[in-house]
């Protein structure tokens, strides 16, 4: 990753007091913040300083976020885009990602969580952490979920996973609300992006999907030719 000094973030926010606050916590850390609060302004703003990421508020006095991202996509394919927005519902993410988001963010956020997000954006691999990260037993929705002996547990009742299913729900609940690439995915856990190691991980993310359809708060969203994203 660059480093974080000569990194440029343009973020679009109309809310000032939001605007003003991670403008200043993003500057503290050494980040190099351009701030905007309208689409126009952005789309300025983009066309003449080039930034390295977007921080992209959906809600624009003038227009939606995802319009802006749709225009920056035509030209640029590259440039990494994080939406923040207090608009949550599968619909609304999927949008975001076919948009050309990289990553979700509901507000309330966590500024530090918006920080390590950059950085994993920015970073060569995307993936929050490896398959090995992770121990204990974690929450999803109703479910609990116990890695690495990979048990899914709901209201009493043990599902026994198989290593590849907890290895690939673990990964997805490691990278929870965002974007989930589906050749990274691959590559960390077949070591290959072939077609029938893509056929095998279409059968185990339905599988998964399966498992946790006890609980409608749960959702493994497949961003259409991306990747998937466990949202709950």
């Amino acid at each position: 990753m660059a480093d974080i000094k000569s990194i440029k973030v343009l973020l679009v926010e109309d809310e000032p007091v939001l605007a003003e606050i991670v403008q200043e916590s993003l500057q503290s850390r050494g980040f190099d913040v351009v701030l905007a609060d309208t689409i126009i302004t952005a789309r300025t703003i983009y066309f003449s300083n080039k930034p390295d990421i977007i921080v992209l508020d959906v809600m624009l006095p003038d227009g939606s976020g995802f319009d802006l991202a749709r225009q920056i996509r035509n030209v640029d394919t590259e440039l990494p885009v994080i939406f923040l927005t207090s608009r949550s519902l599968p619909q609304d993410v999927v949008e975001g990602f076919e948009s050309g988001g990289n990553d979700y963010l509901k507000k309330p956020f966590s500024l530090e969580e918006l920080i390590i997000r950059i950085r994993a954006l920015l970073s060569k691999n995307r993936l929050l952490i490896t398959k090995q990260a992770g121990t204990g037993n974690t929450a999803i929705g109703r479910y609990l979920f116990y890695y690495p002996q990979g048990e899914l547990v709901l209201e009493g009742n043990r599902r026994a996973l198989t290593t590849r299913e907890s290895e690939i729900l673990n990964l997805l609940i490691m990278n929870k609300n965002r974007l989930l690439d589906r050749n990274e995915l691959l590559l960390n856990l077949w070591q290959n992006d072939d077609y029938f190691s893509g056929r095998s991980l279409d059968v185990f993310i339905t599988k998964l999907r399966r498992y946790l359809k006890e609980d409608p708060s749960v959702n493994i969203l497949n961003i259409r030719g991306r990747g998937y994203k466990l949202i709950y």
